[in-house]
């Protein structure tokens, strides 16, 4: 078995990954937890082939590579030093009005994540399929029963793009899945009438090389996408040693790209899930550019305790404001030390309330 421990910050958790070996194939999912809490003062208030078979899973651990900074000296009094106000977040964000057919905010989804190939990368891939839709409806209804106001609609989130621990034949350390296994998932969605979402771990690779292999998939209305920037990993070191990062450029790239899908395609507009459990895993923020086309949730996906949980959301989602947001319930790292799983009614007391909750 396979450990990966990196130093962490005291008020942090540790980060998983799953290493999963798939027909020969290292695949490095998932996850992650709650990222370091941020500052008391900081806070706001609290208001991720089919003929790959067999897998043999080995869990690893990793955490947050962000090193702790010295504290400075405490200058003297006559000589402190006077730094502007921070500027006041303000939700909702301020942006375009939805078009016509838009999900968000009129919806909440309700997704359940991860990979029929493997047991450990998700509830999609840990149970059968009518179990696991029927599990599906239950959160389902749970939800629209806290919230009558914002009705709950179902999905499927795929990893499609998954990434490895060694670096295959072409050296991008990702392997993508196989259209028939996207076809398999997409029918199960159609069993509830539930949207589907193409995940991508790019490894060595960039967006702009995965996501047009993905582009007959995103012209299907009903189809949307995820990016996990953990796994891109722009600075050449393997997936899973590092934190990966996704700056306003790429995210920008991205919101092009599948605005030209609306449009060519004349659908509605599509929602581009981003992972999120790190300050630098999303950097330059406030040039990310909005499109009435495409709507941007950035998604806190650490896992942890309630209150580690919270801090992680107010600290990276909530003071960074972009659009809409997210935050993910993982039913076993979450309550394996004991700790209860956060029930709609809890969500539902952040601010802004999420409306895209992810289940792994």
């Amino acid at each position: 078995m396979m450990q990966i421990f990196f130093r962490t910050n005291v008020r942090a958790l540790r980060f998983g990954s799953t290493l999963a070996l798939i027909a020969g194939i290292i695949l490095v999912p998932q996850h992650r937890a709650a990222a370091e809490a941020a500052p008391a003062a900081a806070r706001a208030p609290s208001s991720g082939a089919d003929r790959m078979n067999d897998a043999l899973l080995l869990q690893a651990s990793q955490s947050d590579t962000a090193r702790k900074a010295k504290p400075a000296a405490k200058p003297a009094r006559d000589t402190a030093i006077k730094r502007p106000p921070k500027p006041v977040v303000e939700w909702p964000v301020k942006g375009p009005e939805p078009l016509p057919g838009s999900i968000l905010p009129a919806k909440r989804i309700i997704a359940y994540y991860g990979n029929p190939l493997s047991k450990r990368m998700g509830i999609l891939g840990e149970l059968p399929p009518d179990q696991m839709l029927a599990r599906l409806d239950k959160e389902v209804a749970a939800w629209n029963k806290a919230d009558s106001t914002t009705p709950a609609i179902p999905a499927l989130h795929l990893i499609v793009t998954v990434a490895q621990g060694s670096a295959g034949r072409d050296g991008k350390w990702r392997a993508r899945m196989a259209d028939t296994l996207i076809s398999r998932v997409q029918e199960w969605a159609a069993r509830r009438n539930a949207l589907l979402f193409l995940d991508i771990q790019v490894g060595k690779s960039t967006i702009r090389d995965e996501l047009p292999h993905l582009a007959p998939w995103l012209a299907k209305p009903n189809v949307h996408l995820g990016v996990d920037p953990e796994f891109m990993m722009k600075g050449g070191h393997a997936p899973g040693k590092r934190i990966g990062s996704i700056d306003a450029r790429d995210i920008n790239w991205v919101t092009e790209f599948l605005s030209r899908i609306v449009t060519e395609n004349k659908i509605p507009p599509k929602v581009f899930v981003v992972h999120r459990f790190t300050r630098p895993m999303v950097t330059n923020y406030r040039k990310i550019e909005l499109d009435p086309r495409v709507q941007v949730v950035m998604h806190m996906d650490g896992w942890g305790p309630p209150h580690l949980k919270r801090g992680t959301y107010d600290a990276y989602v909530y003071a960074e404001p972009v659009q809409f947001t997210g935050f993910k319930l993982f039913y076993k790292n979450d309550t394996k030390k004991g700790h209860p799983l956060m029930k709609p009614a809890d969500l539902l007391a952040l601010t802004p309330r999420p409306v895209y909750i992810q289940y792994q």
